[in-house]
């Protein structure tokens, strides 16, 4: 992740030249139904469950049940070159082991806004809103403490660029301008530095002075989002979603990953499974980690975040 992979330069080559390009182009015929107001609606929404019931199992075991809800929602426009993609996707899930208190196993909550004008066969004038959150509290194992929160964090992209779109399935979205912002409504975490936000000030004691930690972090530079829709086989789908950021003013060549993978298979009208992979690098997000492998969290630092979720249940399609 420290390698530069991509540079900043790129994008405002890419930017400039497609602009130029498409400003020059031929405009495409307009025919009279694609001037007509069209708004397409629909979703999905799936729910997964997983159950474990033992009674004098020698081998041991914890009686379990777990619930995963999966909704995804979208409103998209089109009227001659204008587009509007609109689109709502909520995760939440709980899990109960055996003489344990229900838990929260999953919780996102993500709203994308995309605004684009046609400028050639594939190339369109874009500007996107992106919003990623959750729904409630998350608690440490003990529930002494609330590790995040709804709008703590909120990851924030606004973006002005090019979307390449050479075909249904495939969609590139270059940005040279694009403003970072993460949110951390709660004071408290705000004070102990969470999620990349400026930590709170000391005393010459050196103890946290609560109420001066920074609630909103600010970057700004240039931002790659790449989405992917194909079904590989009849009824299996592989959706990806990959969101590249660097910051031009602070350390430009670590770039922050946000990449999401789901494998939809359609067994028939109602049922379904699914596997979802989600990996996030951010330089600024520090980890609880054990340098020394003592069993002991002795430090912080970036790493690799991973998220696998996997299930089979009840799907339904409507538009």
């Amino acid at each position: 992740m420290k390698r530069v992979f991509w540079c900043p330069l790129f994008l405002f080559v890419c930017f400039f030249y497609c602009g130029g390009f498409c400003a020059t182009a031929q405009d495409l015929p307009v025919d009279t139904v694609a001037n007509r107001n069209s708004w397409n609606f629909g979703g999905t929404g799936t729910v997964n469950f997983s159950q474990v019931g033992l009674s004098n199992w020698a081998a041991g075991g914890q009686n379990s049940m777990s619930v995963l809800g999966i909704l995804n929602l979208y409103g998209n426009y089109k009227k001659g070159k204008n587009t509007w993609n609109n689109t709502l996707d909520l995760t939440y899930g709980s899990v109960k082991l055996e003489e344990q208190r229900l838990r929260k196993s999953d919780d996102r909550l993500e709203l994308n806004l995309k605004y684009g004008r046609q400028a050639s066969s594939k190339w369109f004038y874009t500007g996107q809103l992106n919003t990623r959150t959750q729904v409630s509290p998350t608690y440490s194992p003990a529930r002494d403490s609330v590790l995040s929160n709804f709008m703590s964090p909120a990851f924030i992209l606004a973006s002005i660029g090019m979307d390449y779109k050479p075909n249904p399935k495939l969609s590139v979205f270059l940005s040279p301008f694009t403003g970072k912002f993460t949110a951390v409504l709660s004071q408290r975490m705000a004070d102990l530095g969470a999620f990349g936000v400026q930590a709170a000030d000391r005393d010459i004691e050196g103890n946290l002075i609560p109420g001066t930690g920074e609630r909103l972090r600010k970057e700004f530079g240039g931002f790659v989002n790449v989405r992917f829709r194909h079904e590989i086989f009849k009824n299996v789908t592989l959706q990806s979603k990959a969101d590249l950021f660097s910051n031009y003013l602070h350390n430009a060549k670590n770039i922050d990953v946000n990449w999401e993978n789901l494998l939809d298979l359609k067994v028939n009208k109602f049922l379904s499974a699914s596997l979802f992979l989600h990996m996030v690098y951010d330089d600024d997000i520090l980890i609880d980690v054990d340098r020394n492998g003592d069993g002991t969290v002795d430090g912080k630092g970036p790493r690799l975040q991973l998220k696998e979720t996997m299930g089979i249940g009840f799907s339904y399609k409507f538009e």
